[in-house]
């Protein structure tokens, strides 16, 4: 049994008769008239106003399964792989803790051709792979699995340990959960919170192709599926290694190219940046990197100046920062190209709102620093003073001061 076997094969999209499950609380769907592009434009609770993930969600995002391998079968990660491996052989059934942990253990089984045939990152792996649960039944088998090692394109506990089999080597490896797939599960034959045993064997290692020389259709296949395995770590909710893909599979489409495309080829590659891109600031909003996720959103409207999913994601973190003035261009542009969505239409009343609070709140603060009390604050009975008036205590002193002068006159006058 694959495992996520379900993605497409031929670039054409497996979602767009199924429902969308982001596996985040709260996620509702608005605005059908989004779905004529074949892309879901979803939300939340639009009352929780400091909820950033009330933004559209992924483009393109499919089921619950894992998008397929170099072959036909992937599995999901959570965590990052370690920086160095042993490069000491493994004894025929010796356990070794792979993080020192107790998580995630291999015991070799039938010994390979030597630590100096173990496969490095970035290099390409065929395995032949069987899964199976704690109780010993099988959820997955399959002769011939390739991926690239090191990029996250598998469940982490094959994408560690593939690292440290030998060319030929046969080895079983025990993982908690964390490092199969977690709380979720994968409905479904593998239960949530489920630990698995592999049974590994390495098949063949070669260098990943050179980007460079890579044809048009086979960049936009590399590059669509990093772009899915993205989407289906943000499904997890894994959203660090969801920008890993999605990083992957932009280096991809930026990559130089000494091959020629055709100008069809370049704007499939173009979609598919795009939607790299706005998945990317997705995955960057909800780890609250709210710069980099206007750097995503800038670049695709650069690209695409009337992109709705970025222009309302730009609006939302700009308001979400304060700079209401700025936001609200972005938002009324996405109205004029959606006049009938209700959800830009909620927010951009809340937004125009809250600045006019703001610039209340500024102009009653600008009044007070150059003495200028408003006109509200100030009561009924004091009125304006005309600019002739005089102080009633410098009369007093002018009147004491000539009434010292006469008297002093007398004095003098006396004397003399």
């Amino acid at each position: 049994m694959a495992s996520g076997g379900e993605g497409p094969a031929d670039g054409s999209p497996d979602w767009a008769d199924t429902s969308i499950d982001l596996s985040s609380p709260g996620l509702t769907k608005a605005s059908a008239s989004m779905l004529d592009s074949g892309e879901d434009f979803e939300v939340l609770d639009e009352d929780d106003d400091d909820d950033l993930s009330e933004l559209p969600p992924l483009e393109d995002i499919g089921t619950g399964r894992a998008p397929p391998a170099r072959d036909d079968t992937q599995m999901p990660g959570s965590e990052q792989a370690p920086e160095e491996v042993s490069n000491m052989p493994q004894a025929a059934e010796e356990w070794l803790d792979v993080l020192g942990s107790g998580l995630l253990k291999k015991k070799t089984l039938v010994p390979g051709q030597g630590v100096e045939s173990r496969p490095r990152k970035g290099q390409d792996v065929t395995v032949r792979l069987k899964v199976m649960l704690e109780d010993g039944s099988v959820v997955e088998d399959n002769p011939s699995l390739s991926f690239t090692l090191g990029d996250c394109d598998v469940m982490q506990a094959l994408d560690l340990c593939a690292q440290l089999l030998e060319m030929g080597e046969t080895a079983l490896i025990m993982s908690d959960p964390k490092y199969c797939f977690g709380l979720q599960g994968r409905s479904p034959d593998i239960p949530p919170h489920a630990a698995l045993t592999l049974e590994v064997q390495l098949l063949a290692v070669q260098d990943a192709p050179d980007l460079e020389l890579l044809r048009g259709r086979e960049k936009i296949q590399l590059a669509n599926r990093k772009r899915e395995r993205g989407n289906f770590y943000y499904q997890q909710t894994d959203y660090v290694l969801a920008i890993n893909s999605y990083d992957i599979a932009l280096k991809t489409i930026n990559s130089s190219s000494k091959v020629l495309f055709s100008p069809e080829e370049e704007a499939e590659l173009l979609e598919v940046k795009v939607k790299c891109l706005n998945n990317l600031a997705a995955s960057q909003l909800k780890l609250d990197h709210y710069e980099a996720a206007l750097r995503s959103c800038t670049q695709v409207l650069e690209h695409q100046p009337e992109n709705i999913k970025a222009l309302f994601r730009k609006g939302k973190v700009l308001a979400q920062q304060g700079e209401y003035s700025e936001a609200i261009p972005f938002l009324k542009a996405a109205l004029k190209l959606e006049p009938s969505n209700k959800t830009i239409h909620a927010e951009l009343s809340k937004l125009v709102k809250k600045h006019a609070e703001q610039k209340n709140v500024e102009t009653a603060m600008y009044r007070k620093m150059l003495g200028n009390p408003s006109t509200s604050s100030t009561p009924a009975t004091c009125k304006a003073k005309s600019p002739r008036a005089i102080p009633w205590k410098w009369l007093f002193g002018a009147t004491a001061v000539a009434l010292g002068g006469v008297a002093l006159s007398v004095v003098i006058a006396a004397r003399n």
